[in-house]
C-alpha cells in the first residue's frame, strides 16, 4: 500500500528562517457587509454543550474553544438554549445557590443558560444585507453581547445559522466599541 508514495526532496535551513502567522481576521468598518463579522455556522462547527452538563464543565470547554457562547443542544439536536461566558461569570450563579441551597459544582447549564423562549434570532435575509453598524445597533438595542442568525429558507426546520459576537465585532472592528450601559439581565 505505502510502496506507491515516494518521499519528498528536503533542503537545510540556511540564512534567516521566518514562521507563518495566521492572518489577522479581516478587518472591517460599521460600513463592512454584516456576513462579514458573522460567525457562520455552516463553514465552522458552533461550539455546542448539553443542558444537564455542569457549568463548571461548560466554563472549561469555552476556555478550551477559546468561545465566549456555547449553544445548548437537547438530545434531539434541537437549540435548548444558550449559555455565555457572561452567565457563568457574573453573580447569577451566587444568586443560584444563595436561592436554591446548592454546590457551585452542582450547578447545570439548564440552571444558567437563556432557554430558547427568551431568544431573539435575526432573520440572515435581513443580515444578507445589513452593514456592520446595524449589527452593532442591535446588539446595543437588546443588551446583549450575541445575537443568533436564522435561516427559515431552510428545507425542513429553520436552522440557526450565524452568530455576532460583539468581542468578535470589536477585534474585526480593530477598537472598542462603548456600551450602551444598559444591558438586559
Amino acid at each position: 500500500m505505502m510502496n506507491e508514495y515516494k518521499s519528498l526532496s528536503v533542503q537545510y535551513l540556511t540564512g534567516t528562517v521566518q514562521i507563518s502567522k495566521p492572518v489577522a481576521p479581516n478587518l472591517v468598518a460599521f460600513d463592512s457587509p454584516a456576513l462579514e463579522v458573522m460567525t457562520d455556522l455552516r463553514q465552522i462547527q458552533a461550539a455546542v454543550i448539553t443542558p444537564s452538563t455542569t457549568m463548571e464543565v461548560a466554563n472549561t470547554y469555552m476556555m478550551q474553544r477559546g468561545v465566549r457562547t456555547l449553544l445548548v443542544m437537547n438530545d434531539d439536536n434541537s437549540l435548548a438554549g444558550i449559555i455565555t461566558a457572561t452567565d457563568i461569570l457574573s453573580e447569577k450563579p451566587m444568586r443560584f445557590i444563595q436561592e436554591r441551597g446548592v454546590k457551585h459544582s452542582e450547578i447545570l447549564v439548564m440552571d444558567m443558560m437563556t432557554p430558547l423562549d427568551k431568544l431573539e434570532a435575526i432573520p440572515l435575509e435581513e443580515v444578507s444585507h445589513a452593514r456592520v453598524g446595524n449589527i452593532v445597533a442591535s446588539l446595543r438595542e437588546s443588551g446583549r453581547l450575541h445575537a443568533l442568525v436564522i435561516d427559515e429558507n431552510t428545507i425542513g426546520l429553520p436552522r440557526i445559522c450565524g452568530i455576532f459576537s460583539w468581542t468578535q465585532i470589536e477585534k474585526q472592528l480593530g477598537t472598542v466599541i462603548p456600551p450602551n450601559n444598559v444591558a438586559k439581565s
